[in-house]
């Protein structure tokens, strides 16, 4: 053969999606040594090191520069949306939290803000732990993020 391979011939594996390889044959976009994206938000160490929020809260407005554009009037709505959620009754806070993550989704995917995916995460982590104080410093961590995008 004259150095062309049909299909068949060398490489098409069980479960080999093909696609375009690198000089060595691994597959191009794919990096198993590092997870896409930014590392999750750990809300344990949020909620105790404040330290650690301010870190995230810039790193988070970081990406926003980097990756969107007009975010700052998404962010100010976004933001009103968690201290309504924050300041519900008890009885009402989860369900608050639940919608303000589909309105955060809906916001990501409508606007292209991947910025603000590590957010979604956390205000995952957040609803599904139900406690004030994580409520809190998911407020903290977005109040903290509009100061600096300012």
């Amino acid at each position: 053969m004259t150095g062309v391979l049909a299909k068949g011939d060398g490489g098409d594996r069980p479960g080999d999606r093909g696609g375009e390889r690198g000089e060595r044959g691994e597959r191009r976009g794919f990096d198993r040594g590092r997870p896409e994206g930014p590392p999750e938000i750990e809300l344990e160490k949020l909620i105790s090191d404040s330290l650690y929020l301010d870190n995230q809260a810039h790193s988070i407005v970081s990406r926003i520069r980097d990756m969107d554009s007009g975010t700052k009037t998404q962010l100010r709505r976004l933001y009103s949306a968690v201290r309504r959620a924050v300041r519900a009754p008890e009885g009402e806070r989860q369900h608050e939290f639940v919608m303000l993550r589909a309105r955060l989704a809906y916001t990501i995917a409508r606007h292209g803000l991947r910025s603000l995916d590590q957010l979604e995460k956390l205000l995952l982590q957040v609803t599904r732990k139900n406690d004030i104080r994580g409520y809190e410093r998911f407020k903290d961590l977005f109040e903290a993020i509009l100061a600096y995008n300012e």
